[in-house]
Formats: C-alpha cells, sequence, structure tokens
C-alpha cells in the first residue's frame, strides 16, 4: 500500500524534481543535483548538494517527507559565552498524506530550494 501511495506522489513530484534539478545545475557542486527514483527501494527526492536534500519516503506502511540541511553559522552576534551551534545537520521527517496538492509538493521543494539559497556564499574565510 505505501509503495503504491510513493508511486502516486512520485508520478506527481518527479517533474518538479527534474525541474528545480536543472534550474539548480550551475549553482551545485559538481556531479549534483542528484534526483534520486527509486520507489521499488522507497525513495524518491532531490540532492541539491552534500547538504540539502529532500526525499519522498516510505517505512512499508507510512509515507514521510524528509528534509536535510545544515544549519550556517552567519549570526555575528555569536561568542564564547552565546555559542550558536552553526553547520550541525538538521533533518526534519514529516509525516504526509498520500493524496497531497500538487501545491503542497511545490511548497516542499520550494523551502528547500529557501534553505540552500539562505546559505552564506563565503569565497574568502578571514578574521579581522
Amino acid at each position: 500500500m505505501s509503495v503504491a501511495a510513493l508511486e502516486s506522489v512520485r508520478d506527481r513530484v518527479l517533474p518538479m524534481l527534474r525541474f528545480a534539478a536543472e534550474e539548480y545545475r550551475h549553482r551545485t557542486p559538481a556531479g549534483y543535483p542528484v534526483v534520486v527514483d527509486e520507489p521499488g527501494r522507497g525513495l524518491v527526492g532531490l540532492e541539491l548538494d552534500p547538504n540539502f536534500a529532500l526525499y519522498f519516503v516510505t517505512d512499508g506502511t507510512d509515507l514521510f517527507v524528509e528534509t536535510y540541511r545544515r544549519a550556517a553559522r552567519n549570526d555575528a552576534r555569536t561568542s564564547a559565552s552565546r555559542q550558536k551551534h552553526g553547520g550541525l545537520p538538521f533533518n526534519d521527517r514529516r509525516p504526509i498524506d498520500p493524496g497531497i496538492e500538487d501545491q503542497s509538493l511545490r511548497n516542499l521543494v520550494a523551502e528547500l530550494m529557501s534553505h540552500f539559497n539562505f546559505q552564506p556564499g563565503i569565497i574568502h574565510i578571514t578574521d579581522s
């Protein structure tokens, strides 16, 4: 049942993932983005780079969406006494309905893209 539900979501989300991958092809490291299409193994998703990914997964009974990202450390107010744990991986797993609307699927893809776009584009790291 759950693999069939994933197949149903896959049919609707895969064109969105492929379009996003093509749009981000020139902004990601070599070898990325990767569209993961393994519904038989319970996994469909998009990896923008090693630190940002969106997966639609099943555990055999339920359907979930997983977002993987790293927290950026770009808060200038951090110090030794008020540490902000930047760079830590963040994994968000949410149950979804197999009949999820297309707009909600687009919102999930847009959420991943927003996190990716927010990361700081550091060219040179300096201490001044």
